[in-house]
């Protein structure tokens, strides 16, 4: 049974798991995209005091992040298993990222520049 597959017991060790899940540059990048993109559809929201914009929110966030796990990474997001720790981890990774550190954290994993089927780091 895949990691993805057994319930992982802390977020400590989910942590991990969810990097290795968003192991291509374009998985990250689409995650980052619709990260932002969600953000600024919730200070809309608030700034125009309009609800709808925060059901655009959820739409942009997943929907980028979604379409990175079926074409690009071709896994099945951890948000089915793990919503709260996937969402935690969405903005734990655009954070590490926004300053300048996602590159280790990656390569802390063992993760940096691993493609499937790609032996090369």
């Amino acid at each position: 049974m895949s990691d993805a597959r057994k319930r992982l017991p802390s977020y400590a060790e989910f942590w991990p798991f969810y990097l290795r899940e968003h192991s291509q540059a374009a998985t990250r990048a689409l995650h980052l995209f619709g990260t932002g993109l969600a953000v600024l559809c919730l200070i809309l929201s608030v700034a125009l005091k309009s609800p709808w914009l925060v059901l655009a929110a959820l739409f942009a966030g997943y929907g980028p992040a979604w379409v990175a796990h079926f074409f690009v990474e071709k896994n099945r997001p951890a948000t089915f298993l793990y919503p709260v720790w996937s969402l935690i981890s969405d903005f734990r990774m655009a954070g590490i990222w926004l300053t300048g550190g996602l590159q280790n954290e990656l390569e802390k994993y063992g993760i940096s520049r691993v493609i499937k089927g790609d032996t090369r780091k």
